[in-house]
């Protein structure tokens, strides 16, 4: 079965469009007026083995925020409607990544229960032309429409890129280890419940 998804959005702000397979090899095609968040995209893709194809045009002169939100809105949608019901996943997820100075760490539960907590802190508020406020706004779109539970934090770092690129690279393994398939659990929901 092949756990794939696109999924389109459309408001007057921005029109966005993701295609992904959770079963992929890593590849990624982005075009989304941000180049940044196109380069933290392309980590996901890479170390979480996800082939991702993002679309967006948004209200960029104004700034990056409904771009960036609603790209982690859409994300987290594909990334539901892909999973489907969830069975024989391992369902929980962790990373650790370093980049020379910085270390982060980022755990997520496929649990059906959105929730984020955010530890990060920025030395500065942009990176390049990016925002780094903006990184919680997409985290936080893509944590209520994947319904997962995510923690992010970065132990410690010092330069505002190192920090970035290990959060996105520790979330894509995150997403790895998540969605794998446990053979001990074919065909279980990974819940007492029954049910995510």
């Amino acid at each position: 079965m092949q756990r794939t998804a696109k999924i389109e959005r459309n408001t007057l702000e921005t029109r966005i469009s993701v295609g992904l397979n959770l079963d992929g090899t890593g590849t990624a095609r982005l075009e989304t007026g941000m180049p940044f968040l196109e380069h933290m995209l392309e980590q996901v893709a890479r170390h979480g083995l996800i082939d991702l194809d993002i679309r967006a045009e948004g209200d960029l002169h104004i700034d990056g925020h409904h771009t960036a939100e609603d790209i982690g809105i859409t994300l987290g949608q594909a990334v539901a409607a892909a999973l489907g019901d969830k069975k024989g996943i391992r369902r929980y997820g962790h990373a650790y990544v370093p980049l020379d100075e910085a270390l982060s760490r980022v755990v997520v539960d496929f649990s059906g229960r959105p929730g984020l907590a955010f530890g990060v802190e920025f030395p500065r508020a942009r990176i390049g032309e990016f925002d780094t406020e903006l990184f919680y706004e997409f985290f936080q779109g893509f944590t209520n429409h994947a319904q997962v539970t995510l923690h992010l934090d970065c132990l410690r770092g010092r330069n505002a890129h190192h920090i970035a690129e290990t959060l996105f690279k520790a979330f894509g393994r995150a997403l790895r280890m998540a969605l794998e398939a446990d053979p001990r659990m074919a065909g279980l929901t990974p819940s007492t419940k029954g049910t995510l």
